[in-house]
């Protein structure tokens, strides 16, 4: 139970505020289509989207078995991380 404790917070917590969060706000607050619907199709993308995550993490789990693949994956959110912060310092300068 604590496991799935730690995958649901982990990637709640990743989800809020993100660039998917705010389209499926955004399509809500339109007219175009009702709510349900935005819900419906979000959540389908959104487990669509993690059915291949974890398809391509078994998989490379079988190849890469020899790999640190946790600081792998921590170096990533590290240095995506950073080009955010620089892009966001980029657009300040520019305004």
């Amino acid at each position: 139970m604590s496991q799935i404790l730690a995958i649901f917070a982990t990637v709640f917590l990743a989800e809020l505020g993100d660039k998917t969060q705010l389209a499926t706000l955004l399509f809500a607050s339109g007219r175009e289509a009702p709510p349900l619907l935005v819900f419906l199709a979000a959540a389908a993308a959104l487990v669509l989207s993690t059915a291949v995550a974890v398809m391509l993490g078994v998989a490379a789990e079988r190849h890469l078995a020899a790999l640190p693949l946790k600081l792998i994956a921590g170096a990533g959110f590290v240095a995506l991380g950073l080009w955010t912060i620089c892009d966001h310092l980029r657009a300040v300068q520019v305004v």
